[in-house]
């Protein structure tokens, strides 16, 4: 049930249509929180819009990292974004979680959102899951309390391609994928 390393030691743009439908699962306080990932965005060394793409820095060094590690950043100063790093160690190749679709909304939620919305959206998902630099660099394991669970084998849902969202370098990539019929994801 838990995705191996090597599902992720493939480059960042298989990986991500591959993730949809997939369970992003978060331990707090001995209890299991699961969001069914319904938008990803790939990026890598060869795409100015990736963090990695000029060089490896301090902030951005999880990115260089083990297949199936996470790689979590700031942005706007107040929003994390969870990235699953891909391909192979020290090449940048990420994979960004855009969106989840909850099992249940933790009791901390301060969302107005409808319930299939309070994951809609990178920041979201961290604020929901509370990830934040704290797990960056950690490997998706149980005993991290971050993990990756695969889709169904029944899984057939639509997927959609299309360009990423928030970016202005390699913005006309299509490196963006969701399930064209939930509601959870950040915009169609």
């Amino acid at each position: 049930m838990l995705l191996e390393k090597s599902f992720f030691a493939r480059p960042a743009d298989q990986v991500a249509p591959d993730l949809l439908g997939c369970i992003l699962v978060r331990r707090i306080n001995e209890i299991e929180y699961r969001g069914l990932i319904t938008e990803t965005e790939a990026y890598d060394a060869t795409d100015p819009a990736c963090h990695g793409y000029r060089r490896k820095t301090e902030r951005n060094a999880a990115i260089f990292g083990s297949p199936g590690t996470v790689y979590v950043y700031l942005i706007y100063g107040i929003y994390h974004c969870v990235n699953i790093v891909t391909d192979r160690e020290d090449f940048c190749s990420a994979v960004l979680i855009r969106a989840i679709e909850c099992d249940r909304i933790p009791s901390w939620s301060s969302s107005k959102d409808k319930p299939h919305r309070v994951g809609a959206g990178p920041g979201k998902l961290c604020r929901l899951f509370k990830i934040d630099r704290q797990l960056d660099g950690v490997t998706l394991h149980p005993s991290t309390d971050l993990w990756l669970e695969a889709r169904s084998p029944t899984f057939m849902e639509p997927i959609y391609q299309t360009t990423r969202i928030g970016i202005t370098q390699g913005a006309d990539i299509l490196w963006r994928w969701y399930l064209s019929d939930r509601n959870s994801i950040s915009r169609k």
